[in-house]
């Protein structure tokens, strides 16, 4: 099974406190679709990049996401976890997790976080209401509207506490010990961003 880790007071921030510079990714994960948004290499404004068919079996969403990683030279990924209003997670909690733990064993050693996305659909869609937008122009950016959102209130937390946002993803890595000869693996889970991993488990988000 896949973890994750709130670090503590300060951590994974400079010293002192303050954002962290370098490119960030953030993600919004359906069932249909993944939005996807980038930062600037300051880590202050989040951006919109494109609409992923999302590809529960064959993964081409995530290689498209760890290409952009390489690309960007991108230093943190932040995947949106929505839970519901009273912080409780559902089965889209459960798919967010899971499609974030594949998605760290991808881009490792960058690391792969997960922060509180809750209303963030429903913002992007009011605004892109209020626009004009609708049909299937609407549906094209509506979630990459998300990302922005989940990014970019990443990125105004860290500004407001020095310290990373969310929790850190972690993922399941095989350890080998020597027994009567023989290499046994064993699994062990290690944050992202030290050791390789694996962890597929896809869920799904209802979002049309």
């Amino acid at each position: 099974m896949s973890g994750a880790e709130t670090p503590g007071p300060g951590a994974g921030g400079p010293p002192g406190g303050g954002p962290r510079a370098g490119v960030r990714l953030g993600v919004d994960v359906g069932s249909v679709r993944v939005g996807l948004a980038a930062s600037d290499p300051s880590g202050l404004l989040a951006t919109p990049v494109e609409t992923l068919a999302r590809d529960a079996a064959g993964g081409s969403d995530q290689r498209r996401i760890a290409d952009e990683t390489v690309a960007r030279g991108v230093v943190e990924v932040v995947v949106g976890l929505p839970r519901s209003l009273s912080g409780e997670e559902g089965p889209a909690a459960r798919t967010a997790r899971a499609y974030a733990v594949e998605l760290a064993a991808l881009v490792r050693p960058v690391p792969v976080r997960l922060v509180d996305e809750r209303l963030t659909t429903v913002s992007a869609t009011r605004t892109l209401h209020e626009s004009g937008l609708a049909g299937r122009a609407h549906r094209a950016v509506v979630d990459q509207a998300a990302a922005v959102l989940i990014l970019q209130g990443a990125l105004d937390a860290e500004r407001a506490s020095g310290r990373a946002p969310g929790e850190l993803v972690t993922v399941r890595r095989r350890r080998k010990a020597r027994t009567t000869g023989t290499d046994h693996a064993r699994p062990h889970d290690e944050p992202t961003g030290r050791r390789p991993g694996s962890g597929p488990d896809p869920d799904t988000k209802d979002r049309t």
